[in-house]
C-alpha cells in the first residue's frame, strides 16, 4: 500500500509540474497581437441562418484545433488562432458539410460566409460511403453510443500503434502483442481481446479482416499513418453492418484526395531500433482527386529475437461525374517480414528475464492485397444509390516452434513428428524441427445500398436498405521441416474452407420533432464448406452446414437542444462459428456449435454544453445466451471451441473532453481527455464447466470471464501555445485481471494461468509547429517510467513494450 501512495504521489506531482510549467509559459506571452480571429455566418442555398452548425478549424499541421457552434442569427467566432493554414469545416445536421482552405497571419481579423447544400446525400455523393458516425457533433441521429478518434488526436499524441489510438474510446480494451502494433488484440465491453476476433472491423465501410464469416480472427492490421481517423459504433446502429454485431464495429476513416496537390512527409526515428517513414501527396485534376500514401515501418519488438519490418501502399481516387455521380476507387498493398514468435514465457522464463524470447528462428510472412470501387449515384434530392464492389488476398506464412509456453521439452519432441534429435530446449535452436502455419485467404463481395428521404404518416423518414453478397475461401496447409530453420517439410494438413454469405438490412428514421425512432433488422444467411484433402485412403472429405440469423433492433434518440442528445436502444447481438469449428476435420460431420446471440440493451447520454467541452455517458447491458470459448486455455492451432453457455456483461463508460481556449475563448488552452469504463460485472451466468484440462468436471457458473478487466481508464493532459507548441501526457489504466475461467490467482509453471496485476503506464508527446518551416517538430516517449508487467497469458505470458523514446519531422509541400 505504502508503494502504491508513493506511486500515485509522484504522479499527482508530475501533473502539477507539469501544468505548472505550461502555465508559466502561457503567462510569459500575451498573444492576442500575434493570433488571428475568424468570424462568419452559415446559411443554407436560400440565404437563411444555420444555427447549430459545427465549425471546425483546424491547423494543415494537425497539431491545432478549434471549433464553435453558430447561434441562431447563423453566426460564429474562432479567436486566439495562430498563424498559418487552416482547413475550416461547417457541419450541420440534414446538410452537407463544406470545407474551406484559408491562411490567417498575425493580427488578422477575418469573415468567412459558408453556404451548405442541402442533404446528407450530397456528401455521400462526393465522399463515397465511408464514415458510420462522421464528426462527434454531427452524431445526434445514431441509435447508441459512439466513440471517435479524430485526425487532431492522433497527430497530437503521435501514437505507434493503433492501439494507442484505440484506447481513447471507452469500453475498448486492446493489447499490444508484439511490440510495434501489428497484429492488435481488440475487445469491447468485457469481450475477451484475442485476435479481435469479437468485434467488426471496417475500413471506410469494407470488412477488413481477411475472412469475417469464416475465420474472424486478425493477424494483419494496417499501420495507424494510413487513417485520419477512427469510429467505434457500439449500439443498435451496428446492425447495418455485418456479421459480428456483439461488441461493436471499428471503421478506420483514410483521408480524402485534398482539392489542392499537396504532400506530406514525416521522418521518426527512436530506439529499439525503431524507424517510420510516411509519405502522402495528392489533388485535384479536373473532376477527379488522387491521393497517394507510403509507410515504411521497422524496429524490435517487446522482447529479445523479434523485429519486425513493414511496407504499405495506398491509393485513392474520388472523381465526380455531372453533379449526380460519383466513383470512389482503392486499392492498398500491406508487406510485413518479422522475426516473431507466437509462445509466451514460462513463469521460471519471465522471473528470469521477461524480455527474453527462446524462439529466435520463427517467422511471419504476409502479403496484402485489397481493393474497392464505390459508385454513388443520385436519383433525385430524396433517393440516392451506392454500390460497392470489393476484394482482397491475404498470404500468410508463420514458421513457428511452438504455439503455447505448455510446449516446452517434454513436447517438442511430439511436435517435431517424433524427431530423436529433439530432446529438450537445449535443441531448441540446432536440431529441433518447426511447424509451417501456410495460409492464402480471399474474398470478393458486392454490396448496394438504397437511401430513401421521403415523408410517412406524416413524418420525416430517412430509410437505408442494403443487400450483400460475399464469397470467401481459406487454404490453410501445415508443414513440419527438419531443423529450425526449415521453410519446407512434410505435409500434415491441407483444407480448403469456403464461406457464401448472403446479408440484407432495412433501418428506417422516423424523425418527429425532437424525437428520432430508429428501427431496424438484419438477416445473415451463411453456407459452411470445409475440405480435408488429406483424408483416410487418400480421399477427400468434405462437409457441409449453413446458418441463418434474424437480428433486429430498435433505438431511439431525443435531442431538445442541439447540444443535448438522450439515446436508449436494444438489439440482437450475432456472431458467426468458424468453419473449423462447425465441420469436424476427420469425418466432414457437423458439430453442435451454436452461434453467438446476446441481447444488447443501452441508455446514455451525449452533450455539447458548451464550445470546448464534450461529455457521454452510457449504461450498457449484454446478456449472453451462448459466448462461445476456446475449449483449451492455449488455444492456437488444432484448438476447438465449444458452447460457453449464458454471460452477462454490464457496466459504464465516461468520456469527455474540454479545451479552456474555446471554453474561454483563451490563447491558451488548457485540455483535459478521458476514456473510463467500469465493468462490475462480467461473469458466467449458465451452466458452464471449465475448459482447464483437469479441471472440465468443475463449475464456473459465476466466475469472472477471463481477459475483462473491471476498470479500464485513459486520461490526457495537455497544453497548447499560440506560438505552436503542443504538450501532453496520458496515463493508461487497466486494473487487475484473470487469465482463465477457473480465476487462478496463483501463476502456473507454464505461465498461462495466474492473475495479471493491474497496471498503470505513462505517454508523453511535445509537438513545435513553424508554420514559416511548414514542418513540425516533435518528441515523444511511450511508458515514461519503463515499466514491465504482463499483458497476456493465452500462450504463455507475453511481457509489456518497454520505453521507447522518438523524435520526427514533419514537413508539408
Amino acid at each position: 500500500m505504502i508503494a502504491n501512495s508513493r506511486f500515485y504521489l509522484r504522479t499527482v506531482v508530475l501533473q502539477v509540474v507539469f501544468l505548472g510549467i505550461c502555465a508559466l509559459t502561457a503567462a510569459g506571452h500575451p498573444a492576442d497581437s500575434r493570433t488571428a480571429i475568424l468570424v462568419g455566418r452559415v446559411v443554407d442555398p436560400n440565404g437563411h441562418a444555420i444555427s447549430g452548425a459545427l465549425i471546425t478549424t483546424r491547423l494543415k499541421s494537425g497539431v491545432f484545433q478549434r471549433s464553435a457552434t453558430t447561434d441562431d442569427g447563423g453566426s460564429f467566432e474562432c479567436t486566439a488562432l495562430p498563424p498559418g493554414t487552416y482547413v475550416v469545416t461547417a457541419d450541420a445536421k440534414g446538410f452537407a458539410p463544406l470545407s474551406r482552405e484559408l491562411a490567417l497571419a498575425a493580427g488578422d481579423s477575418r469573415s468567412l460566409d459558408l453556404t451548405l447544400q442541402l442533404g446528407s446525400i450530397a456528401e455521400e455523393v462526393v465522399v463515397g460511403v465511408t464514415r458510420l458516425a462522421a464528426t462527434p457533433e454531427s452524431i445526434a441521429g445514431i441509435p447508441g453510443s459512439v466513440g471517435i478518434i479524430e485526425r487532431a488526436t492522433i497527430e497530437s499524441s503521435r501514437p505507434v500503434t493503433s492501439t494507442e489510438a484505440l484506447r481513447k474510446v471507452a469500453g475498448v480494451n486492446v493489447r499490444d502483442e508484439e511490440g510495434l502494433g501489428l497484429r492488435p488484440n481488440v475487445g469491447i465491453r468485457g469481450l475477451n481481446p484475442t485476435r479481435s476476433s469479437k468485434v467488426l472491423l471496417l475500413e471506410d465501410g469494407v470488412p477488413l479482416t481477411y475472412a469475417p464469416y469464416g475465420d474472424n480472427a486478425s493477424y494483419y492490421h494496417p499501420p495507424i499513418e494510413r487513417f485520419e481517423g477512427a469510429e467505434v459504433l457500439k449500439g443498435s446502429g451496428q446492425i447495418l453492418y455485418g456479421p459480428h454485431t456483439v461488441g461493436g464495429v471499428i471503421n478506420y476513416v483514410t483521408p480524402n484526395p485534398p482539392a489542392d496537390w499537396s504532400g506530406s512527409l514525416t521522418v521518426v526515428g527512436g530506439n529499439r531500433d525503431y524507424f517510420n517513414g510516411h509519405v502522402n501527396y495528392g489533388g485535384t485534376w479536373k473532376n477527379t482527386g488522387l491521393l497517394f500514401g507510403y509507410t515504411r515501418k521497422q524496429g524490435k519488438g517487446a522482447r529479445e529475437n523479434i523485429r519486425s519490418g513493414m511496407h504499405d501502399f495506398n491509393f485513392k481516387s474520388v472523381t465526380t461525374v455531372g453533379d449526380r455521380q460519383a466513383v470512389t476507387a482503392k486499392f492498398n498493398y500491406y508487406g510485413e517480414d518479422s522475426q516473431a514468435t507466437y509462445s509466451g514465457l514460462t513463469a521460471a522464463e519471465y522471473l528470469a528475464n521477461p524480455r527474453q524470447n527462446p524462439f529466435r528462428n520463427d517467422h511471419f510472412y504476409g502479403r496484402h492485397f485489397d481493393a474497392s470501387v464505390t459508385h454513388a449515384f443520385v436519383f433525385n434530392p430524396d433517393v440516392a444509390l451506392t454500390t460497392s464492389l470489393y476484394g482482397s488476398y491475404f498470404r500468410r506464412h508463420w514458421w513457428r516452434q511452438s504455439s503455447n509456453s505448455g510446449e516446452r521439452p517434454n513436447r517438442l519432441r511430439t511436435l517435431a513428428g517424433g524427431d530423436p534429435d529433439c530432446t529438450g530446449m537445449a535443441d531448441l535452436n540446432t536440431t529441433c524441427g518447426i511447424q509451417g502455419r501456410l495460409r492464402k485467404y480471399h474474398f470478393v463481395g458486392v454490396e448496394p445500398r438504397l437511401h430513401v428521404t421521403k415523408r410517412l404518416f406524416g413524418l420525416k423518414t430517412e430509410t437505408d436498405f442494403g443487400f450483400r453478397a460475399h464469397f470467401e475461401t481459406q487454404q490453410r496447409r501445415q508443414e513440419n521441416g527438419d531443423l529450425p530453420t526449415s521453410r519446407s517439410g512434410a505435409l500434415v494438413e491441407n483444407n480448403e474452407r469456403r464461406n457464401d454469405a448472403y446479408s440484407g438490412f432495412i433501418q428506417p428514421r422516423f424523425i418527429a420533432g425532437n424525437w428520432t425512432i430508429t428501427p431496424g433488422i438484419r438477416i445473415e444467411h451463411i453456407r459452411y464448406e470445409r475440405t480435408n484433402r488429406l483424408g483416410a485412403g487418400g480421399r477427400a472429405i468434405v462437409g457441409h452446414t449453413t446458418v441463418t440469423q434474424l437480428i433486429p433492433g430498435l433505438g431511439v434518440s431525443y435531442s431538445p437542444s442541439t447540444r443535448l442528445t438522450l439515446f436508449g436502444g436494444v438489439h440482437r447481438g450475432f456472431a458467426p462459428p468458424r468453419t473449423e469449428d462447425v465441420i469436424n476435420n476427420n469425418s466432414g460431420a457437423i458439430v453442435e456449435l451454436d452461434s453467438e446471440l446476446s441481447w444488447n440493451y443501452e441508455l446514455g447520454v451525449r452533450s455539447v454544453p458548451a464550445d470546448g467541452l464534450r461529455l457521454e455517458a452510457t449504461f450498457f447491458r449484454m446478456a449472453y445466451e451462448n459466448q462461445i470459448v476456446p475449449a483449451t486455455v492455449a488455444g492456437g492451432i488444432g484448438a476447438t471451441f465449444t458452447n460457453g453457455g449464458s454471460t452477462m456483461h454490464q457496466g459504464l463508460e465516461l468520456s469527455g473532453r474540454i479545451d479552456s481556449g474555446s471554453l474561454l475563448k483563451s490563447t491558451h488552452n488548457f485540455y483535459v481527455r478521458g476514456a473510463y469504463t467500469f465493468l462490475p460485472d462480467a461473469h458466467f451466468t449458465g451452466t458452464r464447466f471449465s475448459s482447464v484440462g483437469g479441471f472440465t468436471n468443475l463449475s464456473v457458473s459465476g466466475n469472472r470471464l477471463p481477459y475483462a478487466p473491471k476498470q479500464l481508464m485513459t486520461a490526457t493532459f495537455g497544453y497548447s501555445h499560440p506560438k505552436g507548441l503542443d504538450a501532453l501526457m496520458e496515463a493508461v489504466y487497466v486494473s487487475r485481471q484473470f487469465s482463465d475461467d477457473l480465476n487462478t490467482v496463483a501463476p502456473t509453471a507454464n505461465g498461462q494461468r495466474g492473475l495479471i496485476p493491474s497496471y498503470t503506464v505513462w505517454n508523453s508527446t511535445v509537438n513545435y509547429h513553424v508554420e514559416s518551416l511548414r514542418s513540425t517538430f516533435f518528441v515523444t516517449v511511450k511508458n515514461v517510467f519503463d515499466r514491465t508487467y504482463i499483458v497476456d497469458r493465452s500462450r504463455g505470458i507475453l511481457a509489456s513494450p518497454p520505453r521507447m523514446i522518438q523524435t520526427g519531422l514533419k514537413f508539408r509541400f
